[in-house]
C-alpha cells in the first residue's frame, strides 16, 4: 500500500467517524488490499475482499458516515485494520 492508502485506512478507522472520505480512495484501498470492486447496477458498488461481499451506494462526493462505519466493519471482518495492514 502507498501512503495515500495508509491515510485512507487510518481515516476509515478514525474516531469520531470521518465524513470526508473520498469513495474513489476508499474503493482503491480495497483493491490495494487484494479485493475486487465492481458496479452492480442501479447505483450500487459491489465490494469483495477476504471471502466477504458487501454492496454500497455509488456516491460521487464523500462517503456518508453510515457507509464509513459499514466499510470499517467490512474491513475488520476481512482481517484488515490499521495495525494489521503493513
Amino acid at each position: 500500500m502507498n501512503h495515500h492508502q495508509h491515510a485512507t485506512l487510518a481515516a476509515i478507522f478514525a474516531h469520531p467517524v470521518s465524513a470526508n472520505i473520498d469513495p474513489r480512495q476508499a474503493f482503491a484501498l480495497v483493491e490495494a488490499l487484494g479485493g475486487e470492486v465492481s458496479h452492480g447496477g442501479h447505483g450500487h458498488i459491489i465490494v469483495k475482499l477476504g471471502g466477504h461481499t458487501h454492496g454500497f451506494h455509488d456516491v460521487h462526493h464523500a462517503l456518508p458516515k453510515d457507509d464509513v462505519v459499514t466499510l470499517r466493519k467490512f474491513l475488520e471482518q476481512a482481517g484488515f485494520t490499521p495495525d494489521q495492514s503493513a
